[in-house]
């Protein structure tokens, strides 16, 4: 089982995941609201690298258009995209 973060590091991670691009910026807020505080701790290192690309690169990968490459080539980067790709279940 994965270690949750912390109420700080939650903190943290949604002012690092702030982004310029409205559409990324709804895709991150949806993905707080459903993961709310459960947020693993491997989730949010996926997380943190995907913060790390462009605005249009991410929502390039947000929106299927394209696919991890090179070094986001690892598995926590796959589940968060899986999570934030899904519709919301009601």
């Amino acid at each position: 089982m994965q270690t949750l973060i912390d109420e700080r590091a939650l903190s943290k991670l949604r002012w690092r995941c702030r982004r310029g691009l409205l559409e990324n910026d709804l895709f991150v807020e949806r993905f707080f609201k459903r993961q709310g505080t459960a947020i693993t701790e491997g989730q949010a290192q996926g997380l943190l690298a995907l913060m790390d690309l462009s605005d249009n690169d991410l929502l390039d990968l947000l929106l299927a258009r394209k696919e991890p490459e090179g070094e986001l080539q690892r598995d926590e980067v796959f589940e968060v995209l899986r999570l934030m790709r899904n519709s919301p279940q009601h």
